[in-house]
């Protein structure tokens, strides 16, 4: 029995120096992180938008991939832009409203005073009006002490707010809790008491409970298995002890919470992609014991940068890579079978995105396709097990990877990342339009994939 999990390093000697300075980075067979093997190289296309997209579905190259759900039963969805396009909605316009104010004043005398209508209302340049209902992206104007550029880091929703925590911006890595208000759009640096993890990127954070699970990560050569909790009523930072089978440090991994349990699945120590599987059981934080699950079925290729979402008692893998391949396919562990399933063998290959459940879609956005950054939005239906395309109005963040994405409100909030030379500290919103998506499926199931 092991009883904490002191940190461990791995310092892969065959590993380049990053932006940063490290001699090492994440591994030299796991997906490039801004200086991690070179995607550093890589150019995103310049002028990219997801605006010159017009085909509302697209059947993938082969097949469909999930970036972190799974397949579900088989219910069509509507087209919504062939609805638009056969159902326009009215467009009142200023003049219109000056004449029925116009015609107003005339039934009511002579003697009452005109006043001019209402003044025209300007449309931005180069940025194409959006109809109702659509996507739409914008860049928010936030307040308060700005962000910082990073890439790497995680966000995890609490309420309206956003607590950003780690990532790195071109030379240095933090540790720092920064958050951010999604209704008043407001930045804040908060004091925390306890002792933070060291510096990090490319870590896990699990919301459970209001509590934030933090778990690996590293910075240069050094890789973490620690664990952490951060407590946001109390803003509190606590080491706890932990006993059992300890993962080995890793980053790269991602990680979700299930029926008491803290899942983790693979990443990269420094040396090799991973593609394990442990659980850490958390009903007793005063008795945390880790736990490595030897699945039954074919397991993914060992990877790192991908997504994992749970849908049900699943979880979804997609994308992601192995140093060599960016991965399109996309696995589901059915955590009460404890059977890996490969639910799309190829599609869109992808690593360093992000993937978000809305209703019965999962939003894929932004990210690597193996040669190139994209901010690219891709939807994948969950009820059919096909991807989407769906025209999206106004400005889109430029191609970028390692950025984090929030679901709020209707809101899908992305921050920061990085294009292969900068790191972006901007924050995007792409407004779903609810009415359109939201609606369609909430309460489904994964099919049956066996």
């Amino acid at each position: 029995m092991v009883t904490g999990n002191p940190r461990q390093r791995s310092n892969s000697s065959n590993e380049g120096s990053d932006s940063l300075g490290n001699t090492q980075d994440d591994s030299p067979t796991l997906p490039p992180t801004p200086g991690d093997n070179g995607i550093d190289t890589l150019n995103p296309v310049p002028n990219y938008s997801p605006n010159q997209i017009t085909s509302p579905t697209i059947t993938p190259p082969l097949s469909s991939n999930s970036p972190g759900q799974s397949g579900r039963q088989s219910l069509a969805s509507p087209n919504h832009s062939s609805i638009q396009a056969n159902n326009p909605s009215p467009i009142i316009t200023t003049s219109t409203r000056r004449h029925h104010h116009n015609h107003h004043h005339h039934h009511h005398g002579e003697g009452r005073r005109n006043y001019p209508g209402e003044p025209h209302l300007s449309i931005v340049p180069h940025v194409e009006p959006a109809p109702a209902p659509a996507m739409y992206w914008s860049k928010a104007r936030t307040h308060g002490k700005p962000s910082k550029a990073l890439r790497a880091h995680t966000v995890n929703l609490v309420g309206e707010l956003m607590y950003v925590f780690g990532g790195c911006d071109a030379k240095t890595c933090f540790n720092s809790i920064l958050i951010f208000d999604a209704d008043t759009m407001y930045w804040n640096r908060t004091r925390t008491m306890g002792d933070p993890p060291p510096i990090c990127r490319a870590h896990s954070s699990t919301l459970v409970d209001k509590k934030l699970f933090i778990f690996g990560g590293g910075d240069g050569p050094t890789y973490f298995n620690d664990l952490f909790i951060f407590d946001t009523d109390v803003m509190e930072w606590i080491k706890p002890k932990t006993s059992g089978n300890i993962p080995s440090p890793r980053r790269a991994h991602t990680s979700a919470y299930y029926n008491n349990y803290l899942y983790i699945f693979g990443g990269g120590d420094g040396f090799k992609a991973l593609n394990d599987v442990y659980m850490l059981d958390i009903t007793d934080l005063n008795n945390l014991v880790w736990q490595k699950l030897e699945p039954k079925g074919r397991p993914p290729i060992s990877r790192g940068y991908h997504t994992t979402n749970l849908v049900g008692s699943k979880l979804v893998v997609y994308g992601g890579s192995d140093g060599h391949e960016c991965f399109s396919d996309v696995y589901v562990l059915d955590l009460e079978s404890n059977t890996w399933i490969q639910a799309v063998e190829k599609s869109y290959p992808r690593l360093s995105h992000t993937a978000t459940q809305v209703g019965s879609y999962l939003f894929i956005v932004c990210g690597h396709d193996g040669s190139k950054y994209t901010s690219e939005v891709l939807l994948l239906n969950l009820v059919t097990m096909e991807w989407e395309r769906r025209k999206v109005y106004g400005t889109p963040p430029s191609g970028r990877g390692y950025h984090t994405t929030v679901l709020y409100d209707s809101r899908l909030f992305v921050f920061g990342g990085y294009d292969g030379h900068s790191v972006f500290d901007d924050v995007y919103v792409l407004d779903l339009s609810a009415c359109a998506y939201l609606p369609q499926i909430t309460n489904f199931q994964l099919p049956e994939l066996l």
